[in-house]
């Protein structure tokens, strides 16, 4: 417990440097984007005369360094700005639209989590058979179809041409949206005994998260099957084979435990990149999550956004990195003792 107390202090310790140097670095990057989103915010018919007003309102034609200095001010007292496209504050359109990206990124989290490690260890146990390359053609397909084409195509068959699953959306009909209570409609069903938006929930879940799925789906079988194989060669394993326990207990017991840290780092930075993947699928299926709000911020040029959802994805990223870290600590014994 002191080894994990201790890391994430120390972790703790590192997060405010590095969203500042993430604030700075995107500031200037945002502002060399071509475009003026005074121009932007009027409308290309407006006056110049209105276009000055809009940018002396939101402080666009002061210095560059002016207008640094003042976000940097507001960000430490939690206030990331107010948003130029819907005049309501970023952290309020953020975190309005969090629960759905998470819901999403979760999801498919948990299909690559159980398809790809059951796929990656079935391919490592029946190495060079059907199963093995079943588990590998899915890996290379899942890494070569373009997540936007695959969102595509998924709708042309389940929705157009079967019928099966909605096409966009997280509800039908404002009468099969539950009553928030997290945020998450699946779970917000279940809390409020709303079965029908239950159902209506996860029929509009499945599309989205099984395309965001493919993508990650691939890393995690190719890992896991590699790091399986070799746990598989190792002289303990041997041992325990020749004692006479099973191919379930062997894999499972001995070999899994040890070829599962390789695949844990995978994990996390797979659900790192599933966060930044889910703006291209949300665009395609209307999610109304962070990356349908990041899209949009990026058409209208609106700089507090676009800087607010890149805080937001690094600050995600440090807590997966510290997630898998003590993850490691928990499932290997020796890093605990070093």
């Amino acid at each position: 417990m002191l080894q994990v107390f201790g890391l994430i202090v120390r972790r703790m310790i590192t997060v405010i440097p590095i969203v500042i140097g993430v604030a700075v670095i995107t500031f200037f990057l945002v502002n060399a984007i071509p475009g003026d989103p005074g121009r932007a915010l009027a409308g290309p018919y407006a006056s110049e005369a209105t276009v000055a007003q809009i940018r002396a309102n939101w402080r666009l034609d002061e210095p560059l360094l002016a207008q640094l200095l003042a976000y940097l001010g507001n960000l430490a007292t939690g206030n990331l700005g107010v948003s130029i496209q819907s005049r309501a504050p970023v952290a309020d359109e953020i975190f309005g639209r969090l629960p759905a990206t998470l819901e999403l990124s979760f999801t498919a989290l948990l299909i690559m989590i159980v398809v790809g490690l059951g796929l990656g260890i079935t391919a490592a146990v029946q190495n060079g058979r059907f199963l093995d390359h079943v588990a590998r053609v899915v890996a290379v397909l899942g890494a070569a179809l373009p997540v936007f084409w695959l969102a595509l195509m998924a709708q042309l068959v389940f929705y157009s041409m079967l019928g099966w699953l909605p096409a966009v959306g997280r509800n039908t009909s404002e009468a099969l949206t539950p009553d928030r209570v997290t945020g998450f409609n699946v779970l917000d069903s279940i809390l409020t005994g709303n079965w029908p938006a239950l159902g209506d929930s996860v029929s509009h879940l499945i599309l989205p998260a099984l395309v965001l799925a493919v993508g990650g789906l691939a890393g995690i079988v190719r890992i896991a099957r590699a790091s399986m194989l070799e746990v598989l060669h190792t002289d303990y394993v041997r041992a325990a084979t020749a004692r006479g326990l099973g191919w379930r207990s062997v894999t499972l017991r001995h070999a899994f435990r040890n070829a599962l840290l390789p695949s844990i780092t995978v994990i996390g930075l797979l659900f790192g990149a599933t966060l930044g993947g889910a703006l291209v699928v949300e665009w395609v299926f209307a999610w109304p999550g962070i990356g349908t709000f990041a899209a949009n911020s990026i058409t209208n040029l609106d700089y507090p956004s676009i800087i607010g959802v890149t805080l937001l994805f690094a600050i995600a990223y440090l807590i997966v990195n510290l997630v898998v870290d003590v993850l490691y600590l928990v499932i290997n014994p020796k890093l605990r003792s070093a």
